[in-house]
Formats: C-alpha cells, structure tokens, sequence
C-alpha cells in the first residue's frame, strides 16, 4: 500500500508540472466537465472537492465556500496560485479527518478509479455529509480503454497508472455499504475531442449512442435516517367556484405533525367561495387557517402565494375538488418525514379510478408525459398533473430562487416544482393515491388549450435539463 501511495504520488506530480507546459487532447473534455458540473450544482454552495487536481473544477462552480484535496503537492501549489478564493490542502482521500466543516456538494471526479480502496474513501466522505448533502461522482467508461492507451501512447492524453475497473452497479453498491442512497446516474461525453458539442450535448442522451459515453456520473445522498422530530405542516389550496367543498375540507384534513395549518388562495370564483371559506374558519376555530384572494391568475399563481405566506416546515399542496381525499395526505407527510423521499408526487395512474374521475384523452394524454419526464428527469415521474404534491419549505425556497432557470409559463405550477426539485437534484418518489370523481363544481382545465402549453413545456425543459 504504501508503495502504491510514493508511485501515485510521484506520477501525479510529473503531471502538474508537464501541465505547465503540455495539455493534450483533454482540454475539451474537461472544458465539458465544467459545463455539466455548472448545470449540476448551484453556485454559492459549500463545495469539497476530492482529487481537486488543479482546482479548475471547484472554481468553476463558483462556491460560497469551496475546499479541493489532493494528495499531490505539485497540483496543490498549481491550485492556490490559480484560485486563490478556494481552500486547497494536500491530504489523502482515504483519511479526511482534518477536513473541518460540513458540505452541501462533495465532488469527485475521475478519481474512484485511482483511488486504493474505494469504500473507505464513501466512508469518509459520509463523515462530512448531512441529510441534504449530495455527492456527484464521474469516472470513466472502460469501453473507452483501448482509444484511451492509443492516445496515451501518442502522448496526446494525460497517461494514467493501472486503473480500478468499476462499472456503475460497482459505484451504487459501494455507495450504499457507505450510507448512501444513489438517486440517479447518467452518461456523458460522447465525443472528448474537437467539435464534439452536438455529440456531447444531444446524441449522448439517445439510444443506442448513450451506452458508448465515456464517462459515468452518479448522483447520491446520504441514505435516509428516520427522525423523532415533528415537523410542522401547511396544507395550501387553490380555490376557484368550490364552495360545496370547503366544509369537508376542514372536516378531513388530518391533523399532522406539530401543527397542520390550513392556506386558502381564492381565485376570482363565480359563486361563493371566499364567503363560504370565510363562514367556515370561524366554525373550526381551532384548526390554524389563513385565506388571501388570488391576485393574479392561474394555479400557479394561487399556489405560489400560499407557499409564500406558510409558516410550516413541510408545505403540501391539495386540490379543493377533493378528487384526491384530504384522509390521502398523511401518507405523504410519513414519507417526507422518513427520509424516503425529499419531493412527494402523488400519482393518480396506478390504482383503479371511478368511472369519471378522468376523460380518456387525458388519461392517455397523463401517461405520455409521465413517460416523456421519467426520460427527462432520469427519475420515476409516472404522473406529472396530480394537484397533490409535498416538499420541505427550505427546498421550495431554493426553487423559487432558481425559477428563472425555466422561465415562468406553467399555468398549473406542478412544472415548475417537478423540474425545480430535478434542478436540485433532490429525491423525487412516486405516491399512488386513488383518483375520485368530482362531486362538486365543473374543471379549470382545457384539454387541447393546456396540453398544448404542457407540450412546450416538454420540449423547454428537454433544452433546460436533458440537453445541457
């Protein structure tokens, strides 16, 4: 082991210095390493990077605080004299106990497979970790081992000792002997040289071409852990024409958590339904309820208002035709209380629904573009219109600031949060709930008016989150 550290160590320093002077071939692929790494973590983030080399990478990001490793001190002087706003120390991944400090993104790129022994090094990464932590790994592709030597021996590439050979399925089960839980993997750069930029952006998403990208990135976080905390929670409903639903509201929104608050947005309704809303908060005086009229319009507007004036740590969204029982959310608040999932999407495709509950076109319609997002997202959407939706206050606060990333177009807002939860690369986990029938009141929502708009949106976030 210890001559396996001196040869590393020695070649990697032969490296930093004929860096000086020599970059081969491998200028464009890292040039598009930064630019999916600077789509992959937000800036002003607390950011370590393992195996930082000369620190190009974390720079990139542009972190409130970042901190790159590297066991070479040739790397590590290249490092600070370049990018003199980022911490760099010399020190070994495989002993980060001087490492102060907790991180919000830990990087490491094309290091696992130089690294002696891999697991021990997740074991110390975790030690730095907390609950939303995520740690983004890439590495090379071995199909790409024999036009890596050709290029080598060229001295057209960055030579390299004897590799570790992991495949993706290696990386995920190392991850989880060390506590962590793999939230989605991806294939990137097909083509590392000149002129690659419609092979690396597009043609690499695509079947059969992504199978030959030459390298891997998995995305994790620390395996969830369960809490004894009660978080608080703020029920927000758009109410536009449902006043025949507003007292079974109240009746049967469960009681969750430390406190379970009630948000009504009413939105410009024909019939009585800021009255009828107004009549029942004071019936059930002790259920903490607020009520605002919408000033705009659109259920992303109502939505965003409400989340805007919650007060709980966990923020839910119901939809007041009560096509999906209100008795449905304490499932979604054990899940995101658990750990299982950082974003809960209700799905309303998976159990029987009542007869009417939804049109045949817009069921086929929902199956289609669950399939179209589950590809975008490289998570499991398998219904991208349910109203209900659940997500930590913190997150959505992230969202809103990033929600010039998409543009603002989506009339219903469950875009906006689907892809803003992607965009942070958060655990994003299905919930079947059983559809109803309405039982009062007609729907807000055009068929052929909106499923144009959802079809743009397709297509916007396709350039805004696939094709990156």
């Amino acid at each position: 082991m210890e001559s396996f550290y001196k040869s590393r160590k020695f070649h990697w320093d032969t490296i930093a210095q004929n860096h000086d002077h020599w970059r081969g071939i491998g200028l464009w692929y890292h040039r598009r390493l930064i630019e999916i790494y600077r789509f992959l973590v937000s800036p002003n983030q607390r950011v370590l990077e393992i195996g930082c080399g000369l620190g190009n990478l974390i720079s990139s990001v542009q972190p409130s605080r970042g901190v790159g490793i590297d066991f070479s001190p040739e790397m590590i002087a290249r490092a600070k004299l370049n990018h003199p706003e980022v911490e760099f120390y010399q020190m070994d991944a495989h002993n980060l106990t001087s490492i102060k400090g907790e991180f919000d993104i830990i990087i490491l790129s094309d290091i696992v497979n130089d690294l002696w022994d891999v697991q021990l090094a997740f074991d110390q990464v975790h030690k730095l970790c907390m609950p939303h932590t995520r740690i983004i790994i890439n590495f090379y592709s071995h199909l790409w081992q024999l036009p890596l030597i050709i290029a080598q021996h060229l001295n057209l590439a960055t030579p390299v000792l004897n590799q570790n050979w992991l495949t993706l399925e290696d990386i995920n089960n190392m991850l989880y002997l060390s506590g962590f839980e793999a939230i989605r993997s991806t294939q990137e750069v097909l083509w590392p040289f000149p002129f690659g930029g419609f092979a690396n952006r597009y043609l690499v998403k695509l079947w059969p071409f992504r199978a030959f990208g030459f390298s891997n990135f998995i995305i994790a976080r620390p395996a969830p852990q369960s809490s004894l905390k009660r978080p608080s929670v703020s029920v927000v409903i758009a109410a536009r024409n449902e006043a025949g639903n507003i007292k079974s509201i109240f009746e049967r929104v469960p009681k969750m958590g430390s406190r379970t608050e009630i948000i009504f947005v009413e939105g410009h309704s024909c019939d009585n339904t800021y009255e009828t809303i107004e009549k029942e908060m004071l019936l059930y005086p002790s259920t903490p309820s607020l009520l605002f009229r919408q000033p705009g319009i659109g259920k992303a507007d109502a939505i965003r208002l409400g989340f805007d004036k919650a007060s709980g740590d966990i923020l839910m969204i119901l939809d007041a035709d009560l096509t999906v029982p209100p008795e449905d959310l304490l499932p979604f608040y054990n899940a995101i209380v658990s750990g299982k999932g950082e974003f809960i999407n209700g799905v309303r495709l998976v159990y029987p629904m009542e007869e009417d509950a939804m049109r045949t076109l817009n069921l086929i319609g929902n199956k289609l573009f669950s399939l179209a997002f589950t590809w975008l997202l490289g998570q499991s959407i398998k219904d991208t219109l349910c109203g209900t939706k659940v997500l930590w206050h913190k997150d959505y606060g992230l969202i809103a600031t990033n929600r010039s990333w998409f543009g603002d177009f989506d009339p219903f807002g469950d875009y906006d949060l689907i892809f803003g939860a992607a965009k942070l690369n958060l655990k994003i986990v299905d919930l079947p709930i059983r559809y109803r029938e309405r039982t009062y009141g007609a729907t807000n929502i055009s068929r052929w008016k909106h499923g144009v708009v959802l079809l743009k949106m397709v297509l916007f976030a396709a350039g805004r989150i696939k094709f990156v």
